[in-house]
């Protein structure tokens, strides 16, 4: 077998497994905490605009989500955004893009030093997104698939206008599409790209491929993957597809076929990309110079390929 790109994340079968969300705390106008104060009883933070900072990193497809997310719903001025560098070095992510290389508000350079803060004892990645609180310094959660859904049910008091419904009435089936593409998709891509068996790689390569074929299908009479609205389970879907042909195709070895090469799914994410909070949240520069550079056991030379050329997006 080859040599894991997370050690403690590779079984020994070869299998890459996700380490799991270690902060999983909620902002909610149900805790019973006063303002400024911590979580209650039940890990409840208070629900106070202007408080929270969201670190995101503008390469991670599951921080993206939440980007996406917070513009749509016009959270921008409820939640703060701190956007770390791409290029993830031994200590973690970085607030290098930062005048003097630290965050502004939290006043930190590394977003590990918030995770330590919260958990003296954590030893395991750092993980983005994550809400910081800024009263404390505290990490609130990293909990990445909850994080969207509470921007969708416990800040709808500070929503936009017209801001979409992300969370359906279908929510069964929504939450059933969500497993599944988690499964074989936005977590197959990287069981494909951080296997270090053949055996683990191709399981995870026919998984995502059939899954895609479903997708395709499902796509060709709907505009959204439940009908004709948009909900959360595109967005989840969008952040890997529009990483696909850029990173995942090439140095993940998910390499069946291009997105471009599926026509409804093609179709479809090149319509969220062209629609307001999906394309201008994209930025192709720094996802690939943190795939590429980053996992240095996968592409030890640092090259980052010149291409795909991003017009296809908007042709």
């Amino acid at each position: 077998m080859s040599p894991a790109q997370f050690t403690k994340e590779s079984a020994s079968t070869g299998e890459f497994k996700r380490q799991g969300n270690r902060f999983t705390g909620r902002i909610s106008p149900e805790s019973t905490s006063a303002p400024g104060e911590g979580p209650d009883e039940h890990g409840r933070w208070p629900l106070e605009p202007g408080r929270y900072r969201l670190v995101v990193s503008l390469a991670c497809p599951w921080a993206h989500r939440a980007i996406i997310v917070r513009k749509l719903l016009g959270l921008e001025d409820a939640i703060s955004l701190a956007i770390v560098d791409p290029i993830r070095d031994q200590l973690g992510w970085r607030f290098t893009l930062d005048p003097g290389g630290q965050d502004p508000v939290l006043g930190i350079s590394y977003l590990s030093e918030a995770y330590l803060a919260t958990d003296p004892e954590y030893d395991g990645r750092v993980t983005v997104p994550a809400i910081v609180d800024t009263v404390s310094g505290l990490v609130v959660t990293n909990d990445y698939p909850q994080i969207t859904l509470d921007l969708s049910t416990e800040w709808k008091d500070f929503h936009r206008p017209g801001a979409p419904r992300l969370i359906p009435a279908q929510r069964e089936e929504m939450d059933q599409l969500i497993s599944e593409i988690f499964e074989d998709v936005n977590n197959g891509v990287y069981r494909c790209g951080f296997a270090t068996s053949q055996e683990a790689y191709e399981a995870a390569y026919d998984a995502l491929f059939a899954r895609l074929d479903l997708l395709e299908q499902r796509l060709a009479e709907r505009d959204y993957l439940l009908g004709d609205n948009l909900s959360e389970v595109d967005i989840r879907l969008f952040t890997t597809l529009v990483r696909f042909d850029a990173v995942y195709h090439g140095h993940f070895k998910t390499n069946r076929q291009k997105l471009t090469e599926f026509p409804n799914l093609w179709e479809y994410a090149r319509r969220l990309y062209q629609q307001p909070g999906f394309g201008e949240t994209v930025n192709f520069d720094q996802i690939k110079r943190h795939y590429y550079v980053t996992h240095d056991n996968i592409n030890p030379t640092g090259i980052v390929p010149k291409g795909p050329d991003p017009a296809v997006w908007t042709a």
